[in-house]
C-alpha cells in the first residue's frame, strides 16, 4: 500500500490544522500512531501504512473540535488534498462509526483495519490516564494493571470500552494491552512519560 507523503510530511500536514501547543491532542496522534504500527506487526501488516493511519486519524480535530458534529466532515478533503486514496479516506472515517458525527451514527465497522484503528486510538485514552495516575510512569506497566483499568467503568468513563473489545475481532484483549503499553514505552519521552 503506497503512501502519498511521508510522515515528515504527515506531521506538517498535522501542524497545519492542529496547534502544536494542544499538548494532548498531539500525544494522542503519536500513540494512536505507535499502537497501530505494534498492531500491523503484529499481524504482519504494512507498518508504515497502519502507523500513518493512527497518525493521521483526527487530522481534522483541530479544526472541528468545537463542533464535534462536524468532526470527519473536513477529513476526507484535507487528505484528498494531501494525495491519499479514498481506501485510506474511508479507513480514516471509520474510527467515527456509532458516533453523532460525519452522518456515521448508524455505521458498523466491518474491516481487520478498521478495527484496528478504532481501538487502537480508543485505548490511548486509558492507558495515558492509568499511567498520569501512576505519576507519569509507563516503564513499568503491566497488562494486569490495565486490565483491572479497563474493568473500572469509573476509570477514564469516557473511554468507550466497547470500541477497545473491537480489537477481539483480530486478536485478544491482553495481547492489545500488551503490544500498546510496549509501543507507548518506545515513545514516552515524545509524550510526557517516564
Amino acid at each position: 500500500m503506497k503512501l502519498p507523503i511521508t510522515r515528515e510530511q504527515a506531521l506538517e500536514l498535522l501542524k497545519k490544522y492542529n496547534k502544536e501547543e494542544d499538548k494532548s491532542d498531539w500525544n494522542h496522534y503519536l500513540e494512536s500512531e505507535a499502537i497501530m504500527r505494534a498492531v500491523a506487526r503484529k499481524l504482519g501488516e504494512d507498518e508504515e501504512y497502519y502507523g500513518m493511519l493512527g497518525l493521521l486519524h483526527d487530522i481534522d480535530w483541530g479544526i472541528t473540535k468545537d463542533n464535534i458534529q462536524e468532526h470527519l466532515t473536513k477529513a476526507p478533503d484535507l487528505l484528498r488534498e494531501a494525495g491519499f486514496d479514498e481506501e485510506f479516506i474511508s479507513n480514516i472515517v471509520s474510527h467515527g462509526c456509532g458516533f453523532e458525527c460525519a452522518g456515521l451514527k448508524d455505521k458498523k465497522r466491518e474491516k481487520k483495519i478498521e478495527y484496528a484503528l478504532a481501538a487502537s486510538e480508543t485505548l490511548t485514552g486509558l492507558v495515558y490516564a492509568y499511567a498520569l495516575m501512576r505519576g507519569k510512569k509507563i516503564s513499568d506497566m503491566e497488562v494486569k494493571g490495565l486490565k483491572k483499568k479497563f474493568k473500572d467503568k469509573r476509570f477514564a468513563e469516557n473511554c468507550n470500552r466497547d470500541i477497545i473489545r473491537e480489537i477481539e475481532n483480530i486478536m485478544p484483549l491482553d495481547e492489545f494491552f500488551e503490544i500498546s503499553i510496549e509501543s507507548l514505552k518506545e515513545i514516552k519521552e515524545d509524550i510526557g512519560l517516564e
